[in-house]
């Protein structure tokens, strides 16, 4: 495994029981009588194409945000549709319509998941502990509504499939302005959280904003990392959040307490300033009991990420994640004073001496440090440490836009008087004074097309460019600036999404994570050689190295699934004759490898079958998309050649699972299949031979046979999904009923048993036939 089992430990050691963090938090914020002290979150989801991303998961995902354990007045949750399409702008007006049911039915009985689709599939008594009577009543009626709400929604989207020639048409008769998706103005709509819009019981809602940015030909979008940089910008014009959540369309919110839970490390008085994220591991619906393709990566997620938390916290994955916004706007992390020293007048002359001696070592170390990172952050052009706005150094904020011009702030992000006074606001909100429509004005302005050019967006603020994998790019940088992260695991799942289940699509998902990869290997941003000087710990950068450099190990993978089947083939055996002391050591590493996996199983309550599905696909991806991920990269960077990534389809065909057998061809999966073959190929000649030529070459065949059925068995969940559905006779069994009669006809056609392996035996009868 990639991290120590001692910096595990550590973070097993170091952990606190969440339900205790949660009560002090509820303790010290919310007191009975009192307005809510808690603050404001900002909530990003992102969705692009409505056809692959169907839009009842989008509304789903929607409506548990709104319905969560929260103030409503301090959440507001915006959706980006990067692909402007009507059919995600009407089915939101939908949801806005069904959630003023929906989310006053949901705090009123305090259901878990609020996502109506999972709580009303869900195979469980939902009578057990409802002692409410009316709670029968109005759930059933609940459900009628829901029922209603997806045949709307599912209406609305077999209507989109044939596009009318002149382009979609609104209710009033007016054009679409996405109906070149390449080519429009940018859009907002504010369908929840204005005056006069309440829920049915006459409760306040939360907001919900529509956001579709400007797009015009001859300009970089950056796709999903440029999306998000728009949402901060309209966020901090319109609500201004101290807080961001981003979820991606099909994961919505399962524990409507997770904003708490986040907000328990976040607004922590002690540690919590030095915060930049709360990363929620990803869980997943829909999964096969067996999960043939490692879709729940619990190695990495219940192992790996917890072994972080105990350096400087875990790497950020794209999504279930709970930001602090000056991190994103670049800022280094606040300076933690360190108490006074303690005094040695007690103590001998002599060592008063040495205590002197070693603390003006010290303090010469430490200028030395401070002089080294003073320099860094020049190098990385910020304009004023983060300290000085969160522990008040420089006092107020009249103070703060004397020691940073606006002429510097405008430069770094961008020409908004706006965005750039929302910058300035200590715990955010936006001023009093201004009108609803002149934000509006001003939010539109800054998600338009020509907003980023000559600023700091993507290089050193919002999620950065440069790379398909944004989210590990983006969380490495805040670490350089001296940040932590948190990994927050609360006891019932705080997200769940749906994962691709089919081999192809979950091929291509692992291609893109390996080509981000790729890219930021051959990168400035190389966490091999950048960020030295700063706040990054060594172990987080060993991390950061391992997240980079893994589809590089595609190579020595792909020739050691080739190797054993050349031995098969050419009669020969690849590993030498080794002394003793060699083989002891090679047990040594082997058994401290096996104690490691263990140790680590054992602390992160991860099953053996997990660790054995994880190893299984590692093969596969790495000698399929990992492969084609490090060709492609190399090609992009030294070449020039761009490459597209399609997105993962999170819609389910009818049946449960029907999807873990639906074929798509891809040229990703001829490697493994060509192993495949030649493996069992070279099975098949090995025994073959080792029938026809005796049985002194069977115990040499024996040691090339294992490496060949080892290669074979972790490529045997590659080869159910290219076998398909097996409702009928198993195709597996046909295969393997091939196999056997391909050698036992071979076994019948080289070897009679009444006949020598030298041919017949000739003996002198005493005859003489010349005679």
């Amino acid at each position: 495994m990639p991290f120590p089992c001692l910096i595990f430990l550590h973070a097993i050691l170091n952990t606190v029981p969440l339900s205790f963090l949660n009560f002090m938090f509820m303790h010290r914020y919310e007191k009975e009588g009192k307005p809510s002290e808690l603050a404001s979150i900002d909530v990003f989801v992102s969705t692009v194409d409505p056809m692959k991303e169907p839009p009842l998961i989008t509304a789903n995902t929607v409506l548990s945000i709104l319905a969560v354990d929260y103030p409503v007045d301090k959440v507001a949750c915006y959706v980006s549709d990067d692909g402007a399409a009507m059919l995600t702008f009407e089915a939101l007006s939908e949801t806005s319509e069904f959630a003023r049911k929906w989310v006053p039915f949901c705090k009123k009985y305090n259901i878990e998941p609020r996502a109506p689709e999972w709580y009303f599939s869900q195979k469980i008594d939902y009578l057990k502990n409802k002692v409410h009577p009316a709670f029968v009543r109005e759930r059933r009626a609940m459900k009628r509504e829901y029922e209603e709400f997806k045949v709307r929604i599912n209406g609305l989207v077999a209507t989109a499939q044939k596009v009318p020639e002149d382009g979609w048409t609104m209710q009033d008769g007016t054009p679409w302005p996405g109906n070149n998706v390449r080519d429009h103005p940018g859009m907002i709509q504010v369908f929840l959280g204005h005056s006069g819009v309440r829920d049915v019981e006459g409760n306040e809602l939360p907001r919900l904003v529509y956001v579709s940015r400007e797009k015009r030909p001859g300009f970089e979008h950056h796709k999903k990392a440029g999306a998000m940089n728009a949402l901060i910008r309209v966020s901090a014009v319109l609500s201004n959040a101290p807080y961001l959540l981003n979820v991606d369309c099909d994961h919505y919110i399962n524990n409507s307490k997770a904003l708490r839970e986040a907000m328990c490390f976040m607004m922590d008085p002690t540690s919590g300033k030095k915060v930049c994220y709360v990363q929620f591991p990803q869980r997943f619906d829909g999964i096969d009991r067996h999960d043939r393709y490692s879709n729940r990566n619990v190695v990495f997620f219940d192992i790996n990420m917890k072994g972080l938390d105990g350096i400087q916290g875990p790497i950020y994955v794209g999504t279930g994640c709970v930001f602090r916004r000056q991190a994103l706007y670049g800022y280094d992390a606040p300076v933690t004073k360190k108490p006074p020293g303690k005094t040695c007048n007690c103590l001998p002359k002599w060592c008063c001496c040495l205590c002197c001696s070693s603390r003006k070592s010290k303090k010469t170390k430490q200028k030395k440090e401070t002089t080294k990172k003073s320099k860094q952050r020049e190098a990385s052009k910020q304009i004023h440490a983060l300290e000085n706005i969160e522990e008040g150094i420089s006092g107020s904020d009249s103070q703060k836009s004397s020691d940073a011009s606006q002429m510097k702030l405008e430069k770094k992000f961008g020409q908004s008087p706006v965005f750039v006074a929302s910058i300035l606001l200590e715990n955010g909100g936006v001023p009093q004074n201004a009108s609803p429509a002149s934000l509006l004005r001003e939010a539109i302005q800054v998600i338009s097309c020509g907003y980023e050019d000559k600023t700091e967006w993507g290089k050193e603020v919002g999620w950065i460019y440069g790379s398909v994998t944004e989210d590990i790019l983006t969380g490495f940088k805040m670490h350089c600036h001296g940040w932590r992260s948190v990994y927050c695991i609360p006891k019932r799942p705080a997200f769940k999404g749906s994962a691709p289940i089919n081999l192809s699509d979950r091929l291509h998902q692992v291609l893109r994570w390996a080509l981000g990869s790729v890219e930021i290997f051959l990168s400035r941003h190389c966490p091999i050689w950048y960020g030295y000087g700063g706040g990054l710990k060594w172990l987080e950068r060993f991390s950061y190295i391992n997240s980079v450099v893994y589809p590089w190990t595609s190579i020595p993978l792909l020739v050691y699934c080739t190797l054993p089947a050349i031995c098969l083939l050419t009669g020969k055996f690849i590993v030498p004759e080794i002394s003793n002391y060699a083989s002891l050591v090679f047990m040594a590493l082997f058994i401290s490898i096996a104690a490691t996996s263990i140790l680590e199983m054992q602390w992160g309550g991860v099953g053996i079958d997990d660790l054995w599905r994880n190893e299984q696909f590692w093969v596969i991806g790495g000698v399929s998309s990992h492969l084609f991920a490090l060709f492609q990269g190399l090609l992009k960077v030294l070449a020039g050649v761009n490459t597209s990534f399609t997105v993962t389809s999170k819609g389910a065909d009818d049946g449960e699972f029907s999807e873990l057998y639906l074929f798509k061809w891809t040229s990703l999966l001829i490697p493994p299949t060509t192993l495949l073959i030649i493996n069992i190929v070279g099975v098949i000649v090995g025994v073959s031979d080792a029938i026809n030529n005796g049985y002194d070459s069977w115990g040499p065949l024996f040691g090339r046979l294992f490496f060949a059925l080892w290669v074979i068995i972790h490529l045997y969940p590659f080869l159910k999904g290219l076998l398909g559905k097996q409702d009928r006779m198993p195709t597996i069994i046909l295969v393997w009923s091939i196999l056997l009669a391909s050698i036992l006809t071979l076994l019948w056609v080289r070897i009679n048993p009444f006949v020598s392996k030298d041919g017949p035996v000739l003996e002198i009868c005493g005859l003489n036939c010349d005679d």
